[in-house]
């Protein structure tokens, strides 16, 4: 079934108003994660841009543009990432110091779309994809930690074009930093998750120049996705 998207009128106890929501379409058959975008899974999805200019100047459609799409299997869910980006930069070697700063693709993830705060608790997880492949996101410690065995992912450039697949295993608030019994979520059509992408854009300072999202945020500061859950779009897992 081909993806629809829409927007939802009002906001719901959790949420903001005006979140959108994207019904992903089922993969017969999981998409190799190889920054190749031709795999049969994805001619079933429907894009979604990331255009919200949450932080920075005004910027140009060379300096950057973006756009995504979502499948799923009952093991993980697959983001495609498309990415206009004039310059690449990853300045910042440890990937645990200002990771944010760098040109990096962001992924908010909430299992149950409860929304609420997820700022040191792991009701939903801000994944922080850099050049390099890895995942990094705040721990219920209050620093900074390494969640890539919970990703997969994979990007090439195609001319000025980033195209960026990752897979994701979808863990529940019971996940526990450290803990040996974690098991990723089962899905299945029907379930609904919270989503939203953004874009971290760095074209050569030391702090990034712009931050790109795929929601709005009508009120308040809009970098705190990392923190309110309540921001996500509606992601609704088709058969």
């Amino acid at each position: 079934m081909t993806a629809l998207l829409a927007s939802v009128a009002c906001a719901s106890p959790t949420h903001v108003e005006g979140r959108t929501t994207y019904r992903a379409p089922h993969a017969d058959a999981a998409p190799v994660i190889d920054g190749d975008a031709s795999d049969a899974a994805w001619a079933a999805a429907s894009w979604q841009d990331i255009k919200y200019r949450w932080l920075g100047p005004e910027f140009t459609p060379a300096d950057f543009a973006g756009r995504y799409k979502v499948v799923w299997t009952s093991e993980r869910i697959y983001i495609l990432a498309e990415i206009v980006d004039d310059i690449l930069i990853d300045s910042h070697r440890d990937p645990l110091v200002q990771y944010w700063d760098d040109d990096c693709l962001e992924i908010f993830l909430d299992e149950d779309y409860s929304g609420g705060d997820h700022q040191f608790n792991h009701n939903a997880f801000a994944y922080h994809m850099s050049l390099d492949n890895q995942a990094i996101d705040i721990g219920t410690d209050q620093n900074a930690r390494n969640y890539s065995h919970h990703v997969q992912s994979h990007w090439r450039q195609h001319s000025n074009t980033v195209i960026w697949e990752v897979a994701i295993d979808v863990y529940d608030d019971s996940y526990v930093d450290d803990a040996t019994h974690n098991q990723p979520v089962h899905l299945t059509a029907g379930k609904v998750l919270g989503l939203m992408i953004a874009y971290c854009d760095n074209d050569g300072s030391e702090l990034r120049e712009n931050f790109v999202g795929s929601e709005s945020v009508p009120t308040g500061p809009k970098d705190r996705g990392w923190i309110d859950a309540g921001l996500f779009g509606e992601v609704i897992l088709d058969e």
